[in-house]
């Protein structure tokens, strides 16, 4: 934008305990921050506050106010005001919002099915330690890790904790299609982990899992970091709208919502998951509203147990990555095998090459087999993607010159066709 130096268009204290940002993107967003980079519910509130009051102001050319945890991000005309003016009305309407212990915002109460363990995430799991990284301090178990590095006594205490907390949205469309982040209600309760690193490839449809402090539901098939426990049903309705799916609205979950989870076996959830975008499965939802003064009551009714609880719970994460620093399991390291990129192919073969760093997934053919051009001989995984490296020509594999879960460079031979 002419004439400015800073994306930081504004920046106040506020009472003493928070401060407000306001920063350009482009000529038609501001992005709006709350605090520090923490979790804070007061935070979510005064974002939402903000957000009604926005839309309520008629003065403001808006498009889209998009939410997130502490943050805001506001899309406006701007043929017909400039986000210099929209900064000096976001000023004005936080310093209108007032007592938040007064807000109550609608919620409600949903109940979902939880297939813990499942089959599915299980899968996910095995996948990536055979193919991507197997001595992870979360490999195999993505459950184990949780109760090792929150300094549980067992992994029923684990699931018994999820399956007994109300977690609350904080935040929705996480990568995609609705998506939530959520929080337990009871921060005695929240559990923490490292997200996988390299991320996977794979994860299921609505798996579960807890990535930093967050819990989320997978919206859909694709890669991810979260450390998962289980799969639950679809948050994206794609086929229209049911007494759980609103007319217009295919997400299933709204921002505040309270999410307790109920058991499921892993056939029971599948009966589930085919019934209910048909309509013929429906979630119970009771409406009710989120009491912000009185959840700063009761934070402050168990202010010590939870300092105790966030202590060990520190204790815990330190423990565990001091042992992966004795183990050497603290960095992940891709390294260069000089003896596969400069394989002995037979006189006369054609060489087929990694078009791309990445691992090793399956090798689909053995020496001695016939292909065709352009048929696939070994799936690589990188960068979160699946693909597959292909026949160049006709003829007969002579040699394959890598293995299963080896990591490989762009142009580094992996098969001799002749």
């Amino acid at each position: 934008i002419e004439g400015i130096s800073s994306a930081v268009v504004n920046k106040i204290e506020l009472d003493g305990k928070d401060k407000l940002v306001i920063r350009c993107a482009g000529d038609e967003y501001v992005l709006v921050e709350y605090g520090e980079m923490e979790i804070e519910m007061r935070l979510r509130i005064r974002v939402n506050a903000l957000k009604q009051s926005i839309i309520a102001e008629k003065n403001i050319p808006l498009i889209d106010a998009t939410p997130g945890i502490r943050s805001l991000q506001v899309h406006i005309d701007s043929r017909k005001m400039s986000i210099f003016e929209l900064a000096d009305i976001i000023v004005k309407l936080d310093s209108q919002i007032g007592d938040l212990s007064k807000f109550r915002v609608k919620s409600r109460k949903i109940k979902l099915p939880l297939s813990w363990h499942d089959p599915q995430t299980i899968l996910a799991m095995n996948r990536y330690k055979d193919n991507v990284r197997p001595n992870a301090p979360w490999c195999p178990d993505n459950i184990e890790f949780i109760r090792r590095i929150n300094g549980m006594n067992s992994i029923e205490d684990v699931k018994d904790l999820i399956f007994n907390e109300t977690y609350i949205v904080m935040g929705l469309g996480d990568v995609y299609l609705g998506a939530p982040v959520c929080i337990p209600l009871d921060p005695r309760h929240r559990l923490v982990t490292t997200k996988y690193n390299p991320a996977r490839t794979w994860t299921p449809e609505n798996a579960v899992g807890i990535g930093g402090a967050y819990l989320g539901i997978y919206g859909m098939e694709g890669p991810g970091g979260y450390q998962l426990f289980g799969r639950t049903i679809q948050t994206w309705n794609p086929k229209g709208a049911t007494k759980s799916f609103r007319e217009g609205k295919p997400w299933l979950l709204d921002f505040f919502d309270q999410i307790q989870f109920y058991p499921v076996s892993a056939e029971e959830l599948l009966k589930i998951r085919e019934d209910f975008l048909r309509g013929r499965y429906e979630v119970e939802i009771e409406e009710t509203y989120f009491d912000y003064g009185e959840y700063e009551k009761f934070l402050e009714s168990i202010k010590e147990e939870t300092k105790i609880a966030k202590a060990h719970q520190v204790a815990s994460f330190e423990a565990e990555k001091q042992m992966w620093k004795e183990k050497g399991l603290d960095k992940f390291e891709a390294h260069h095998n000089a003896e596969t990129e400069t394989a002995a192919v037979p006189e006369g073969a054609t060489e087929v090459f990694s078009n791309m760093p990445g691992s090793v997934w399956k090798i689909l053919k053995n020496e001695g087999d016939s292909v065709k051009k352009g048929e696939a001989i070994i799936i690589e995984e990188s960068m979160k993607m699946e693909t597959a490296q292909l026949a160049p020509c006709d003829g007969k594999i002579v040699g394959i010159y890598v293995k299963p879960s080896q990591e490989v460079f762009s142009g580094q031979i992996l098969a001799a066709i002749k």
